[in-house]
């Protein structure tokens, strides 16, 4: 089932349960979809990479704005940022455990006879190419700095 039709499906749900959160969470993610294909051009579908690249970006959003909220001691407005993230992520894949990168980061540095910071962002590269979609690039980020720091 295509990212479109497990939103109006979701969304059908959520107006049926009278779930305002999830509706304004469903909604946004529509609104961002119908954006980014009207940006592209007359392309109709969009690939699934792009689907996961833009959703990954809506939750990113909503968990800077919860950070920021919290920061200004706004727990007011930043749980349901955090909520409307949480429901955003139910159309991502399964994304890897910690682990599962740090083999993968493991490896790229093995591969690229990597030995210092100067190499982090060859192995940067290789690593988020290998892992799009899987998990975000802060991970690999930290885990690629903690394996080569000193």
């Amino acid at each position: 089932m295509s990212l479109n039709e497990q939103l109006m499906t979701a969304m059908k749900a959520a107006m049926k349960s009278k779930d305002t959160l999830g509706l304004t969470a469903l909604r946004s993610i529509k609104s961002a979809v119908l954006l980014a294909q009207t940006e592209s051009g007359s392309k109709e579908k969009m690939t699934e990479a792009e689907e996961v690249k833009l959703l990954q970006k809506l939750v990113k959003q909503r968990h800077d704005s919860a950070a920021i909220f919290s920061e200004q001691n706004r727990p007011d407005l930043a749980e349901p940022e955090l909520a409307e993230a949480k429901i955003i992520s139910q159309f991502l894949p399964e994304m890897l455990t910690e682990d599962e990168v740090e083999k993968y980061v493991q490896i790229a540095i093995s591969k690229l006879g990597a030995t210092s910071m100067k190499d982090m962002g060859k192995v940067m590269g290789i690593v988020s190419k290998e892992l799009a979609g899987k998990t975000d690039g802060k991970t690999i980020s930290t885990l690629v700095k903690k394996k080569l720091m000193p």
